[in-house]
């Protein structure tokens, strides 16, 4: 069969218009935004860009697509800081035309244009569509997927097929939260029976064969770096300490709100509890959005109660989330349509507010919210600080103590890339700057240890024969915060056993500790 469009009126034209108008516009905004803004790359967004720099199907803790999306955009616009986060924004344009056509498909285009419009003023959309993330990428190849498994299930052919497992694969080369949208495909299968004749066929396999030989590769990396990228995942998940925590579960709820917005994400709970209570009333097109809203939002709650979990760990459940939510909204009562407005205009003030204030450090001072930039703040400044440090003397290395340190030094005092060095905490890297640039086991010559955590310190000092101090540096931040480090010429690397008793020994000590990272006025 050939796939087909539905027939277009001239109000579905109005309202594809107005779409298109929507997205350009916000789009041209963002990327605006992100010329001029002043805010140097975060820690993680430095990391994906040196991985760009280097093919390869896998990285320490990430799939590729990220380093590859970067090494796209930087091949063509040179590596400012600019290009690395370019293809955020228009990532998240590419969704939201996804979501247009999927509420069109289900609904009508009246309901695209608001779902458009609902997902690129998300409160989260606001922060993640002017920096550079993996769940830019993993929203669009959710809602790209989620499109075709529309169009599959009313008879689309075979090219609708190859799209699905495309989105599919490419999703998984993003992020492995897409293993979500896998199991809503298999709770689709049971729940519609579209989606059921539309996966068991020859066209379902076809886009699991295409989804499973984008993954190959990957699998194949991972297989041969002893799962790192996996391993690390699992690490996330911290199942290793003490289980069972009842505030984490509710502080993820909570976060969710500043996700997906305070009346749209009660809404959305309400929507769910009640078409659950009901579930003979509820229609198959949105027990099929149920399929990808639940499980991601369900099992990262679990995560978070066990142990801990992310704010955006559940992010692909809003893809589903947004359609069912606007197409709610936008029938009944006129209520609805006071809320959806109503959070559409409060979205986009929190967002715009937010990014206006990221920009000014006057703006964050008055509103005492220092804690939450002092980790965007003055990175060009503090690696010129190092790159001063270490020009006091002749050192073999420049040792670090804190990945996100070490990476933010490649980036902006490249110069010193050659001599940058990770100590390991542990007996082997548990990070990719400690996998890539560890300090050698043996070293000719003084080292310049710069220390981020002060609580690491002792255990330096272990390491080597003679540990000196030779200074401080408080680099100034927003609110009269610093960001601290303590300096030291050492010598004769002679790096302790990472044994049992080792690690008992530091952990008996860092359970009295309080001070972990080098900022003053430490808030968490």
């Amino acid at each position: 069969m050939i796939d087909s469009d539905l027939p277009e009126s001239s109000g579905s034209r109005r309202w594809l218009t107005a779409t298109i108008a929507l997205i350009g516009l916000l789009a041209l905004a963002r990327i605006i935004a992100l010329a001029v803004s002043p805010v140097a790359l975060y820690a993680d967004e430095t990391q994906y860009w040196i991985w760009s720099r280097e093919f390869d199907w896998g990285y320490f803790s990430k799939p590729p697509m990220i380093a590859w999306l970067i090494a796209l955009s930087t091949g063509l616009l040179g590596d400012g800081d600019f290009a690395v986060r370019l293809p955020a924004p228009l990532l998240h344009s590419a969704t939201a035309a996804f979501l247009f056509a999927s509420a069109q498909r289900l609904w009508d285009a009246r309901t695209g244009f608001w779902a458009a419009a609902v997902y690129l003023t998300l409160p989260a959309i606001w922060l993640s569509g002017l920096v550079i993330s993996t769940d830019a990428l993993l929203l669009c190849a959710w809602s790209a997927g989620l499109y075709a498994l529309l169009r599959l299930r009313d008879g689309g052919g075979w090219i609708t097929a190859a799209a699905l497992g495309l989105a599919i694969g490419l999703g998984f080369l993003s992020k492995y939260a897409m293993i979500y949208f896998a199991v809503g495909l298999a709770i689709g299968i049971v729940v519609d029976p579209a989606t059921r004749r539309a996966l068991l066929s020859l066209r379902g396999v076809l886009a699991g064969a295409i989804a499973l030989a984008c993954l190959l590769p990957n699998l194949a990396w991972n297989a041969a770096n002893d799962f790192a990228t996996v391993s690390h995942t699992a690490a996330n998940a911290n199942w290793g300490g003490d289980l069972f925590h009842p505030a984490e579960m509710l502080e993820f709820l909570v976060e969710q709100i500043a996700v997906f917005g305070p009346l749209l994400f009660p809404l959305l709970l309400g929507l769910l509890i009640a078409g659950a209570l009901r579930l003979r009333d509820v229609g198959t097109e949105r027990l099929l959005l149920a399929a990808f809203i639940i499980p991601p939002i369900l099992t990262v709650s679990l995560q978070a109660f066990i142990s801990r979990a992310h704010a955006n760990w559940a992010a692909g459940a809003y893809v589903a989330a947004t359609l069912l939510v606007t197409a709610f909204l936008l029938s009944g009562p006129a209520w609805r349509r006071i809320v959806l407005i109503g959070s559409i205009a409060l979205h986009t003030a929190i967002g715009v507010g937010f990014s206006i204030m990221a920009a000014s450090p006057a703006l964050v001072e008055m509103a005492n919210m220092d804690n939450a930039t002092k980790r965007i703040r003055a990175w060009p400044e503090t690696a010129a600080a190092i790159e001063a440090a270490a020009a006091e003397a002749d050192y073999t290395y420049i040792v670090f103590d804190d990945r996100n340190i070490f990476h933010q030094t490649q980036r902006y005092a490249p110069s010193l890339e050659p001599r940058l060095r990770m100590w390991l905490r542990y007996s082997g890297p548990v990070n990719h700057a400690e996998d890539v640039w560890p300090l050698p086991e043996t070293v000719d010559g003084p080292v310049l240890v710069v220390s981020h955590r002060p609580l690491e310190v002792p255990r330096l000092q272990d390491d080597f024969g003679t540990f000196e101090s030779v200074g401080e540096l408080a680099i100034p931040l927003d609110g009269g915060r610093t960001r601290d480090f303590t300096l030291w010429r050492a010598e004769g690397h002679d790096r302790v056993e990472r044994d049992t008793a080792y690690e008992e020994h530091w952990q008996a000590i860092d359970a009295e500790a309080g001070v972990v990272r080098g900022y003053s006025n430490e808030d968490g």
